[in-house]
């Protein structure tokens, strides 16, 4: 990367999310959502695939977003931390139900809206362009409970309407938005991505899908009304990356690997290119899914398309069709893969391995041609405060330096990048295991998994270093 800055109107940041950040679960007139019933501990992994048994909170357990890192009172402060690191861009995301509480209110929640109008205020004081996802693991209890959540096509109005509430309201503040977080996430985590509930018997696949166009349509209209609403505003998707690597060069594992990649893109690829792609027409026909659509569907996901492509990256996949070698699998994130012999691991089981981001970055320029942005990406790990209340994490700085080498990388190879948010620049509630201990900011928050602590914010060496990086446009790379 010698002699190579990053784009002088790079949008540098960190992002967060309404359900792992704001707590004040029932604040402001805010509804129970969806991740407000997921506890920490066992149970967890079990309520996000849709294993659900109650929803409403359970007496005993401890449900770490009620009170998260107190975000909806302390963003002023967090905010101003983000400043002194020359923030340019911090990615939010709106809480439906701190909107719309039960989801299908005739008048939308004042109070929810002006918190937001509040944050969104506190930012552009200084100077940081808010990026808003209008839902990130986020549906009301309330539609769950007498819709059953993104399987009733009645979600698309509803969903219809809060955009449209929301984009109205805030058109003259936001012009970066995203309509799902990690969109494909309905597959792996039905529960946490979609606030999908099963019943013994079900079909789930048919399901899944599905709700998988009800939200594909919904996206559409958000892309629509966002167009219409605001000019100057760009309006993307998200999608959880990282390329599968076949772990052999057995035909059979490449087109394995081609298979599981193409599972993430069958979403991008409609919100991208506007129709369902043939390799998708033949998954429903194999597996006997028939998929529900409404004869405007098709024409109004060929005209609304998104402007970009927003992308989590933490770690790559590898594949393989041999019963013996998927025996050696890790625990990574939620995709499952096997362990590769030339990467190491983290505290977590996930695969650290900065050239994927180059990759990664590629084929999807390759694929769609359009602006990429790096919305998450990220080390979590355990930090500890030393014996002068210090946290000297060069582990999470050499984890980015290497992955923004890479992308800077992918920049030169021509691939345009919007910006890089990294996920978590301030300590919050993990979404996949509940946890304060698995820690990926620069901010470090007095908060243990059990919920104890002053919730103090104390900088990490990483604060420091990342202030730099913006400061010189990654020219220290």
């Amino acid at each position: 990367m010698a002699n190579f800055k990053f784009p002088d109107n790079f949008l540098w940041g960190g992002a967060i999310a309404a359900n792992q950040a704001e707590g004040a679960y029932t604040e402001g007139g805010k509804g129970l959502t969806s991740v407000d019933l997921l506890p920490s501990g066992e149970k967890r992994r079990g309520f996000m695939k849709g294993d659900i048994s109650s929803l409403t909170p359970l007496e005993g357990e401890f449900y770490p977003s009620h009170e998260a890192i107190d975000f909806y009172h302390r963003y002023k402060e967090d905010v101003a931390l983000f400043a002194e690191m020359g923030f340019k861009a911090l990615r939010v995301s709106i809480s439906w139900a701190r909107i719309y509480p039960t989801g299908e209110d005739v008048v939308p929640n004042e109070a929810g809206l002006q918190f937001y109008d509040d944050l969104f205020d506190e930012l552009l004081k200084h100077n940081i362009q808010p990026v808003v996802t209008l839902a990130h693991f986020d549906v009301p209890v309330a539609l769950i409970e007498k819709y059953g959540s993104w399987r009733s096509r009645k979600m698309v109005d509803l969903f219809k309407t809060y955009s449209e509430t929301v984009l109205k309201r805030y058109k003259d503040k936001v012009k970066y938005w995203m309509t799902f977080n990690e969109i494909n996430m309905l597959l792996h985590l039905p529960f946490l991505g979609a606030g999908l509930v099963f019943k013994e018997g079900e079909n789930i696949k048919q399901i899944q899908y599905q709700a998988a166009h009800h939200q594909l349509v919904a996206s559409a209209w958000a892309v629509k009304t966002c167009h219409e609403l605001i000019a100057d505003a760009k309006i993307g998707c998200m999608l959880a990356a990282g390329s599968f690597y076949p772990y052999t060069c057995d035909p059979e594992d490449v087109y394995q690997g081609m298979e599981k990649d193409r599972e993430s893109y069958f979403f991008i690829d409609v919100q991208s290119r506007g129709e369902y792609p043939g390799y998708a027409k033949r998954f429903f026909r194999d597996h006997n899914l028939d998929i529900v659509m409404e004869p405007q569907d098709a024409e109004l996901l060929k005209q609304n398309t998104v402007d970009y492509i927003g992308f989590s990256y933490y770690s790559s996949r590898t594949t393989s069709t041999d019963p013996e070698v998927q025996k050696n699998m890790t625990s990574g994130n939620v995709f499952g893969s096997i362990a590769n012999p030339y990467l190491s691991k983290s505290d977590w089981g996930w695969t650290i391995d900065p050239k994927g981001m180059r990759i990664t970055a590629n084929q999807l320029h390759d694929r769609y041609q359009k602006p990429l942005f790096v919305v998450e990406n990220g080390f979590g790990a355990y930090d500890e405060l030393t014996s002068d209340g210090d946290i000297n994490d060069d582990y999470r700085i050499d984890y980015l330096k290497r992955h923004l080498a890479e992308l800077g990388e992918a920049i030169q190879d021509g691939v345009e990048i919007l910006g890089y948010t990294s996920w978590g620049p301030i300590d919050i509630v993990s979404a996949s295991s509940g946890e304060m201990s698995k820690r990926y900011g620069y901010i470090y928050v007095d908060r243990d998994n059990a919920g104890q602590g002053t919730l103090k914010r104390i900088k990490k060496k990483s604060f420091a270093w990342y202030q730099q990086v913006i400061q010189l446009g990654g020219a220290n790379l």
